[in-house]
């Protein structure tokens, strides 16, 4: 039974700002710089949060879908690593404002970048195995960034967004080939978040296990799936991409290992089957859990693939976990992305300047997990709510009372 992605969908914030006037203006080395191969980032203003952002990423999936279908969706996960309760889980929320049916699991899942995948994989297991043939789940991988990265080099990778999925045994966009994933896994502590106010990040050790666990995710897909070549059997390769730099040196790794193509032929294939699915994260940043699917966006989007194909994937969460697996495009995946516009709602994004950009930063703590009471006035910020959300018709977060979000459209 065939079982993946029907609709896929990306929000990309609003506002962005230049990643190379960021480092000069915090005074950060720009020789680091030029290995995050990124040239924007996408900026949530403080009335954002990882839940404004996964419903504002699924919305338009849903709006496309007749009453019967919505109806049709019993599952909903999500997939964060910017949870706001130890107990209750951000999908009520997003189940309560995109207006799903009662007849509904709902639920959150945690493993830092991981997350989306989690999500997903567990929901092309439900859905796979449902008697019900028009049986859907909604799939989102959603957070926001901490302000406790603010100054740090962390800060200029980290994006604003959410991936949005529908799930379902009609997988237009991509079916996921059944049993072929190879995992890894190890306690670490590479990247971590044991506060609200506190971000914790080892890059070397980062850098190691995600390489690690690359290399040893495709070993164990290979073991599983007879014949599999990392060149041959992909016409493309998607990995979490935290920044460009790092799935360039990832890439290069694998092919090393896993085929010993010398430096100019693995360059030519990062440009001919890993370079598309980098153009939005090179404009966005890290988007965590969503991080795999926003690549996976432009190379839809931007790579141009051409009929049926088969394509590898690479998911990694910090402390740590890993999957390789793969799927086939759909013949329609182009169409399908394509009428969400997600390049243009990137090409639309306003420009900060460097003191805007401070100020909303500055007041990202606001909406961090344990407040418990804050009113979202937009007034010091007044011009770019007016100019970004007015009348947009996007969910926003407009006060905190006793811990309860309520939020509104703008």
């Amino acid at each position: 039974m065939a079982v993946g992605i029907e609709a896929l969908n990306a929000y990309v914030a609003r506002a962005r700002f230049d990643v190379e006037e960021l480092f000069r203006a915090r005074g950060l080395d720009l020789a680091r710089f030029q290995n995050l191969m990124m040239r924007q980032k996408s900026v949530n203003l403080p009335c954002e949060d990882a839940i404004t952002n996964g419903v504002n990423a699924a919305r338009p999936l849903l709006d496309r879908m007749t009453p019967q279908e919505r109806d049709s969706v019993e599952l909903l996960v999500v997939g964060t690593e910017s949870g706001l309760d130890l107990g209750k889980p951000i999908s009520t929320y997003i189940h309560h404002y995109l207006g799903l049916s009662s007849r509904c699991r709902s639920f959150e899942v945690k493993h830092a970048c991981y997350g989306g995948t989690a999500a997903l994989q567990t929901a092309a297991g439900i859905i796979g195995s449902s008697p019900v043939p028009t049986a859907k789940a909604l799939v989102i991988a959603a957070d926001a960034p901490s302000a406790a990265s603010r100054g740090t080099y962390w800060e200029p990778s980290e994006g604003g967004g959410a991936a949005a999925m529908i799930v379902s045994q009609r997988p237009d966009v991509l079916e996921l080939d059944p049993g072929a994933s190879g995992l890894h896994t190890f306690e670490v502590m590479d990247t971590l978040r044991p506060r609200p106010d506190l971000d914790v990040v080892d890059a070397d050790v980062s850098l190691l296990s995600y390489m690690t666990c690359l290399e040893q995710s495709f070993a164990a897909y290979r073991d599983r799936v007879a014949g599999a070549d990392i060149v041959d059997s992909f016409a493309h390769l998607v990995l979490h991409t935290p920044f460009a730099g790092m799935v360039k040196g990832a890439h290069r790794m694998l092919l090393r290992k896993h085929r010993g193509l010398p430096p100019n032929e693995s360059q030519a294939d990062f440009e001919r089957r890993v370079v598309p699915t980098l153009e939005y994260s090179s404009r966005v940043g890290n988007l965590f859990s969503a991080s795999l699917y926003l690549a996976l966006c432009s190379l839809i989007d931007t790579g141009g693939p051409v009929g049926p194909c088969r394509i590898g994937l690479f998911s990694y969460g910090s402390g740590c976990g890993s999957e390789f697996f793969s799927g086939v495009l759909g013949a329609d995946a182009v169409r399908n992305v394509g009428e969400l516009r997600i390049g243009a709602a990137l090409d639309a994004r306003r420009e900060l300047t460097f003191a805007e950009y401070d100020a909303v930063t500055e007041l990202g703590g606001d909406r961090a997990f344990g407040v418990q009471e804050r009113d979202f006035d937009p007034k010091p910020y007044a011009d770019l709510y007016a100019d970004l959300f007015d009348g947009a018709g996007l969910l926003v977060l407009d006060r905190i009372e006793n811990f309860h979000r309520v939020y509104r459209w703008s």
